[in-house]
Parts: structure tokens; C-alpha cells; sequence
């Protein structure tokens, strides 16, 4: 099976990159008429090598003129591997160097220099230039790479050339075919017959003709209709190819260069990064707050305003943390690379590494923030799955959602999460869908909902209970229903709480009255049990006591929670011995008789209608009895 490599030429303008790359293979990239016309590279071009050892080379062709640095940018976020091309007639020049820069902030594994125009110097010179490069690269990527003078015209170079590359892609490790199936579009464009196809370099995971796929940050759904690899029709493309995709039903309008093909549900489109930014040494001003820049991920561009984490700017050289407040979004991965240009003049200023695609806004220099993308940035994948996890505070989140949040496929992410779940460090909640959470946020919900009913208790000290909804909505941030009924159920089974008519209590809470309290519950309770089946309204008791309606509300509460007064209808309450004989009178009249009306019930307890239609309302509630026309039977 053959093994492929995407190379990417990177060099000034009119260094003679897109020559070479002819002269290698006999493919003239240059297509326009203007860049035939002009004798420049405006777009990106493409091209194919096949090596011995079954090695196949895709070569993406870069502009070099300085205008066009963002097409490049477009080209190489993908290449495994750098061609860099320096003239020996004109030697190091600006874009030789921003170029270098791009490719070391999107840490491009290896590559090496052609020095072109060999036939345009003498012995003398161009050893002087080689040794120049060789200065130019200490402390990059390049250092030690291979620096083989050649000429596209005279061919002087090309078999060392070709060689060098064969070795250096031959030791290059393969992208593994596993993975969330990417491919950031650099080019599209319609065939007669066909439709719409989208052109890139496929990142990661692989895709076959038939499957369904989306477009994003968009939401355009459709399907692969064909598939080619180097011009050849194939079934099935993966990683580390130059892959053509038919998309059937999809106007050319509708895509363009920046958006990224991927499975549907895969990808979450985001205007707000967490990422690691480096600074380059060789940028002109200190970055400040909401500086305005050009932020290139894949082969999208979008306008971006930067937030710094840890200091008020970034100076040259420094390394840090920042926020990165996008106008459009993006469907990137954490782990992706990243340029980021300024926005007037164009010039590249730093790059750095996506930490989190979906953070929350930051407040700066805020330590747990710091300290949380800190181990996100210094972390091995099952670290970076768990602080994602912790983040998300009282919510759980599916395995739906970690696909995009940590970017691994699903298979890989479920050995993750199991790993996790054997070692105790999260857990994993069965409902509707499963969810993943932290085991701290599990405990600091549980260490909440403690806190939450001491208090309550605390400040409620006749009161039996706090309801369920109140006590969930004093928690910060409320879990969702399915976690809260989760941590009750586990709180009660540990014998820490008692939950008993829809309300929770501490297990060692008892409602604590003292003296006059007792007095005044005697009372009341009195005063219902006195009042047989006419019992007063809740207002007329509490209002009958000025100094302490509050006191007496909270009583009349703690009678109810004891089954001593029975709540009939609003603040309508039966002491519960005066309710228990209106209700064995009642059955037993209509043991003896079809039914009762409301009329024979008053007469019954001897009461009004004020009393004896709530009353027998509540009995239809409780289907004691059911109501037929005016008059009322057993129920059932």
C-alpha cells in the first residue's frame, strides 16, 4: 500500500518555486492566465510525485509575494513536509523568512532547502550563500536539514533533491487513519456533469464515497458522490491525502475556501478560543487588550480580537495564555495550530496551539483559570479529557459532545473515559443519554446540597424540610434534574438526609421548639381540634396573633409536616381527628345509600356550604367518593 506525504514548497516570490516544482514533475502548477501572464504564483497550485519505496508526494505550491501570505497560509496547515526555496541569485529575503516563521509556528515536522538558480552564480557564491541559510536556520526546525543547490533549468541538483525528499518522507511517520474525519477546503469549483467539488489535504480519520458529511461552521448536510487521490478515482481517501470530493446537491456558492468537510456532529463551530500563543521575537509592537488581528487556522481567515490572560500585553518574544474573540466562526479542533497576522500592515506576528473551542468568557488573571488551561496545555489526551470534564461544572456532558470538545474519535475518547471512570477520577450518569462528569463536581454538589440544608435548618428551625426545587435552584450553578435526583438518592442512601413528602432535611434534623413556641403550638392546635368540622381560616388564626404571625405561619407549617392539621383546600385546614370523623361519617351514610348531596352532607356534619363543599371536593380529589351531577357516590 502506498504511503503519502504532503509537501509544501514555502520561499520568497520569484524564487522559482513553482519551476521546481515543475521540473520534478513535469506538472506546470501555475493555471490562471493572470499568473501566466504575470509570472507569479497567485493561487494555490497542486501536484503529484511518485517515489520508489511506493511513496507518493503531494506538493502544494504556495505564492511567495507578500500580498498572497495568506493564500499560503491557506496551503501548508496540512504538509507534513517543507520545501523551502532560496534563490542563489538574490539569497535570504522577507517572505523567506515570514514563511520559515509560519511553518515553525504550525510545527511542520521536518523539511529541507533547495538553494534554485544555481546556474545564475559561481562556485564562489554560492557557497557563500549556502552558508548564510545554514546561519539562517540555527534554532528552527530546519537546522541540519538537507541544503542542495539545483536548477530547474539546467536540472543541476534535482536526482540529490528527489533523493533527500524520498529519504526524509520515507522516515516520516504516517498519519494514522484513525481519527475525526477532517478536510479543510482550499479550493472549490464545478464540473460540467458533476456538480460542485472541494479540494484540501485530508488531516485526519478517512471518508468513502456514499458517506454522509456536513460542511461547516455551516450546517450544510450531503453526501460523497465521488472521491479522487492524485487525479486517480478512489472509494476510500485518508489521512494524509490530496483528496477531490463530489458533493451532490451543493452549490458552488455555498462553499468556499476556509470551511472544513467533516461527519455530521463531529465538528462545533465556535467565536470564542482558549489558546497557547507565542509571540514572535521579530514582531514590531507589545500586543494590548482587544488588539485587532488575522487569526489562520486550517485554511480559514477570520478577523479576531485577543484577550490576554495573564498581563495587560504581550511583549515580543513572551509566551502566554489568551482568549480569542472571533467576528465569524470556525470549526476547529483543540490541538489545531494557528497563525495570527496583524491587521494593519499584514504581517505575521505569532501562532500558537487551540487549547479549548468552546470556553467560557475569562476574566484576567483570573488563577484557576490559568491554572485549568495550564494542565490543558501541559496535559497527555487523558488529562486534557478529564479538566474538560471539570470545567463543565454541574453539567454532564454525552459522548456526543466530548468528540469535539477533546477532538479524538469515539473510540479512542470511550478507552479514555473508561480509564477514568476505573481509577475513580469521574463518573458516569445513566439516563436518557449517558453523561460523563468530574468527580470533584459531583462532590461539590453533594458538599452543597449539605451546606445549603444546614443553613436552611439553621434558619428555619420549626420548619421539617426544604422543598426539592428550592433546594436545587440555592445550588450554583443548578444541576440538571437527572444529577440532583442522583445525589439525593446517594445523600439518602449514606444516611446523611431524609427526604419524606417532597421535602429534604439533614437525617439528624428534628424541628427544635422551645418553650413558648410549645406554648403557642398548643394553641393552635387547640383551636382547630376545638373547632371540630367549622375550623377557622389560616388568616383569622395568625392574624389573631399581632406579635407573632410569623412564628405562628412557621407552626401551622410544623402541624402540617407532623400530620396534625390536614391542608383541605388553599389555607383551609381539618385538625386531623376532626377530619378522620367527617370522613368515616361520610362512608358510612354511603354504605347504607347510593349517594349523598351536598345538602345531606351539611346536614350530615351540621355545617354550611362554606365548609361542606371543600370538604367533599377534597374527598373527590383523593377519589374517596365521585361526583355525579349534585350528588356524590363511593368512588370505583
Amino acid at each position: 500500500m502506498a504511503r503519502h506525504v504532503i509537501l509544501g514548497t514555502a520561499g520568497h516570490v520569484d524564487h522559482g518555486k513553482t519551476a521546481l516544482v515543475k521540473a520534478l514533475t513535469g506538472i506546470d502548477t501555475d493555471r490562471l492566465k493572470e499568473e501566466k501572464e504575470r509570472g507569479i504564483s497567485i493561487e494555490l497550485g497542486f501536484a503529484n510525485l511518485s517515489l520508489p519505496g511506493d511513496l507518493e508526494i503531494g506538493i502544494v505550491d504556495v505564492p511567495g509575494h507578500e500580498r498572497f501570505v495568506k493564500t499560503m497560509l491557506a496551503g501548508v496547515g496540512g504538509i507534513d513536509l517543507a520545501l523551502l526555496v532560496i534563490a542563489a541569485d538574490e539569497g535570504i529575503m522577507p517572505q523567506t523568512k515570514e514563511h520559515l516563521d509560519i511553518c515553525q509556528l504550525l510545527q511542520i515536522r521536518k523539511g529541507l532547502v533547495a538553494i534554485t538558480k544555481s546556474d545564475l552564480v559561481d562556485a564562489e557564491w554560492l557557497q557563500m550563500v549556502r552558508g548564510e541559510v545554514e546561519v539562517f536556520l540555527k534554532g528552527t526546525f530546519l537546522e541540519g536539514s538537507p541544503i542542495i543547490p539545483c536548477s530547474a533549468v539546467t536540472r543541476e541538483g534535482l536526482p540529490e533533491l528527489t533523493s533527500a525528499l524520498a529519504a526524509l518522507a520515507s522516515s516520516l511517520e504516517g498519519r494514522p487513519a484513525a481519527g475525526i474525519f477532517r478536510l479543510p477546503i482550499d479550493r472549490a469549483f464545478t464540473i460540467k456533469g458533476f456538480g460542485t467539488v472541494v479540494t484540501g489535504t485530508l488531516l485526519s480519520g478517512c471518508i468513502q464515497v456514499g458517506e454522509e458529511v456536513q460542511i461547516y461552521p455551516g450546517s450544510l448536510a450531503t453526501r460523497v458522490r465521488r472521491l479522487q487521490v492524485h487525479n486517480r478515482s478512489v472509494e476510500q481517501a485518508c489521512a494524509g491525502q490530496r483528496t477531490a470530493v463530489n458533493l451532490p446537491n451543493i452549490e458552488l456558492a455555498q462553499v468556499s475556501r476556509g470551511d472544513v468537510l467533516s461527519l455530521p456532529g463531529q465538528l462545533r463551530p465556535t467565536s470564542l478560543l482558549d489558546i497557547r500563543f507565542i509571540h514572535l521575537k521579530s514582531s514590531p509592537r507589545p500586543l494590548k487588550v482587544r488588539s485587532r488581528v488575522r487569526f489562520h487556522s486550517g485554511t480559514a481567515e477570520v478577523l479576531a480580537r485577543i484577550i490576554p490572560l495573564e498581563a495587560q500585553e504581550i511583549a515580543p518574544g513572551e509566551e502566554t495564555f489568551l482568549q480569542i474573540r472571533l467576528e465569524a466562526p470556525v470549526a476547529p479542533l483543540p490541538g489545531d495550530r494557528f497563525v495570527l497576522r496583524s491587521y494593519s500592515p499584514a504581517i505575521t506576528i505569532g501562532g500558537g496551539q487551540i487549547l479549548d473551542c468552546d470556553p467560557a468568557r475569562h476574566r484576567r488573571g483570573h488563577p484557576q483559570t490559568l491554572e485549568a488551561l495550564r494542565r490543558m496545555w501541559e496535559g497527555d489526551p487523558g488529562q486534557r479529557l478529564e479538566e474538560v470534564l471539570r470545567s463543565s461544572a454541574s453539567r454532564p456532558l454525552s459522548l456526543s459532545a466530548l468528540v469535539p470538545a477533546i477532538g479524538m474519535d469515539r473510540e479512542t475518547l470511550t478507552t479514555h473515559l473508561q480509564r477514568l471512570i476505573l481509577e475513580g477520577r469521574i463518573i458516569l450518569l445513566k439516563e436518557k443519554e449517558e453523561g460523563y462528569l468530574h468527580r470533584e463536581s459531583y462532590r461539590r454538589i453533594r458538599e452543597q446540597v449539605l451546606h445549603q440544608l444546614a443553613l436552611f435548618h439553621q434558619q428555619e428551625p420549626l420548619k421539617e424540610g426544604m422543598m426539592q426545587e428550592e433546594l436545587r435552584g440555592k445550588l450554583s450553578p443548578p444541576p440538571g434534574m437527572a444529577l440532583f435526583q442522583k445525589v439525593l438518592n446517594d445523600l439518602k442512601e449514606d444516611g446523611e438526609i431524609a427526604i419524606e413528602r417532597a421535602k429534604v432535611r439533614l437525617a439528624s434534623h428534628r424541628p427544635q421548639i422551645g418553650a413558648a413556641e410549645e406554648e403557642i403550638k398548643s394553641a393552635l392546635e387547640k383551636a382547630y381540634q376545638e373547632a371540630g368540622f367549622q375550623p377557622p381560616s389560616l388568616g383569622e388564626v395568625v392574624g389573631n396573633r399581632s406579635k407573632d404571625q410569623r412564628r405562628a405561619t412557621d407552626l401551622i407549617r410544623l402541624l402540617i409536616d407532623e400530620g396534625t392539621l390536614m391542608v383541605i383546600k388553599g389555607d383551609l385546614l381539618f385538625h386531623r381527628e376532626s377530619y378522620e370523623k367527617a370522613k368515616g361519617m361520610l362512608l358510612d351514610l354511603l354504605r347504607q345509600r347510593p349517594s349523598i348531596s351536598v345538602s345531606e352532607f351539611k346536614d350530615l356534619l351540621g355545617i354550611s356550604r362554606k365548609w361542606a363543599i371543600p370538604l367533599l371536593e377534597h374527598f373527590d380529589e383523593i377519589k374517596l367518593t365521585r361526583r355525579v351531577g349534585n350528588e356524590r357516590t363511593l368512588y370505583g
